[in-house]
């Protein structure tokens, strides 16, 4: 197989995990949309959205129907983007609705560039350069999430690591804005998205894998995992498809 095909396989089984916890559990810890949740016949929404994540992440396994699983996965992960704008609107000064935002974005970029490997020539490569430009902006997010929200994510921060939590939140946000400018600028790009799926890597294992393994009872750390891993995935499928990177060899 093919290095560039790891990051979808990444990003399917996350999508296949998470649609199984969002069809045992609907609730906003799992979702993390409480607007999803207020749809009429919740009950069919929710099985439905959950079920073609499932069936989408397992379609990201085989190029045979890469295609189709992408195009479910980016419709899937549009709903939930789109799913945050009324939040947005609700409480526009605060920045929790649009880091969700981003987050869920960031996923629809990388079912778009699992999209873009199965085209060809032109097309391929400017679906690829808009999944890479939207991500650059999901970075940019990235960013001020850690900026605005500096001491909840200091307190995520194993205590044990050395010197401190506040010097690795510092490091993180700094890497992330790197990583941001070099995907915007497309200098260095497919390196930034590579070393920010190494960071999202080792955010996952040091963080949220104690999370889930300490309380495995709290829907909400398993949504965190999860999702964790879905956009490490997402970052690494965009860093294995043409995107017009000017560093590719």
């Amino acid at each position: 197989m093919k290095p560039a095909s790891y990051g979808r396989l990444v990003f399917g089984a996350a999508a296949v995990l998470f649609g199984v916890i969002g069809f045992l559990w609907r609730d906003p810890d799992t979702w993390q949309s409480p607007t999803i949740l207020k749809l009429p016949f919740v009950a069919a929404v929710t099985a439905i959205l959950a079920l073609a994540q499932i069936a989408g992440g397992f379609g990201m396994f085989a190029p045979r129907t890469l295609r189709a699983a992408s195009i479910v996965l980016a419709a899937v992960y549009a709903i939930f983007s789109l799913a945050c704008i009324p939040g947005i609107l609700h409480h526009p000064a605060a920045y929790v609705a649009y880091g969700n935002f981003f987050e869920w974005f960031s996923l629809v970029c990388g079912a778009l560039a699992a999209f873009a490997a199965t085209q060809t020539g032109a097309r391929s490569l400017s679906i690829g350069r808009t999944a890479r430009i939207g991500m650059g902006l999901c970075l940019v997010s990235f960013t001020l999430a850690q900026l605005f929200y500096f001491q909840l994510t200091a307190s995520l921060v194993p205590a044990w690591i050395l010197p401190n939590q506040a010097f690795w939140v510092v490091l993180t946000t700094i890497a992330f804005a790197l990583a941001a400018i070099a995907v915007l600028v497309n200098v260095r790009a497919r390196l930034a998205l590579q070393l920010t799926f190494a960071m999202l890597t080792v955010f996952g294992l040091l963080v949220w894998v104690p999370a889930v393994a300490g309380h495995p009872e709290m829907h909400g750390n398993w949504s965190e995992f999860t999702l964790n891993f879905l956009i490490a995935g997402a970052v690494w499928t965009l860093a294995g498809v043409p995107a017009d990177f000017r560093d590719a060899a």
